[in-house]
């Protein structure tokens, strides 16, 4: 089993600690036949990446293509930002993006004053004192409103910063053609979840969520869940084939 593409990376454009070059040469130089460069969403309160850097990144993109032969995606990690499945991003916004990730993070502006202290601040303490049922199905209800609404690809480490019906999720997820992220960092579901989430037939993409160019298409956590729970190879997009994202960029 061999990665294919590395679809979730960090660059100095939100909080990695290389330039894309340096991400697009350690890719190449690992056999990777796809890169996706994926700075956190625009309303990162720590990390996000501005809109006015969006045009710098890609033509330094548009050149790193003359000079790798790999292919090179522009996307974002973008941010859940309510209950109601809204993320920080625009329609103008995607029409740039080759691939679309969306999450939730912590230190993230939420879309209203309602959505802090009724979605941010409880999922807080939630991590805290425990979650009851109630906000497990409020916070499984956002994702699956977000995996409606918006035109997302990949749902990244699913269950950081609140807790969700993982599996719910994973359906959800299959129904859309939405690929459910194993990621180099961190995994969240129990043997359980991952027993009933691979049932869904839902299609895993393994990425290493990297920080630092060393780390570009390495996540051991990733094929080692796959190993462990025998996730079907067909059911893994970018182990030994390539997966197929959504058409984004404004058509001409």
């Amino acid at each position: 089993m061999k990665m294919t593409g590395d679809y979730h990376t960090h660059t100095i454009f939100s909080h990695g600690k290389g330039t894309i070059e340096d991400n697009v040469k350690v890719a190449y130089e690992k056999g990777l036949q796809e890169i996706a460069i994926t700075d956190h969403g625009f309303r990162h309160g720590l990390y996000g990446v501005m809109r006015k850097e969006v045009p710098v990144m890609l033509r330094q993109i548009d050149k790193l293509k003359e000079a790798y032969p790999i292919r090179i995606l522009f996307g974002v990690e973008a941010n859940l930002i309510s209950r109601n499945g809204d993320i920080d991003l625009k329609k103008e916004d995607e029409e740039k993006l080759d691939i679309l990730l969306m999450g939730f993070h912590k230190c993230v502006y939420a879309k209203s004053l309602k959505d802090r202290f009724c979605f941010f601040i409880p999922n807080f303490f939630g991590q805290i004192f425990g979650y009851s049922k109630k906000r497990i199905e409020k916070n499984t209800q956002a994702y699956l409103k977000a995996i409606e609404k918006q035109n997302i690809d990949v749902i990244v480490h699913l269950g950081y910063g609140m807790k969700v019906d993982a599996v719910k999720v994973a359906q959800y997820c299959k129904e859309h053609n939405v690929y459910l992220e194993l990621n180099g960092k961190r995994i969240l579901f129990s043997k359980e979840e991952m027993q009933k989430i691979i049932q869904t037939k839902v299609k895993f993409i393994i990425n290493s969520d990297a920080h630092s160019p060393h780390r570009v298409g390495e996540s051991p956590l990733g094929i080692t869940y796959a190993l462990k729970y025998q996730i079907p190879l067909s059911q893994i997009a970018n182990l030994d084939q390539i997966p197929t994202f959504k058409n984004h960029r404004k058509k001409i």
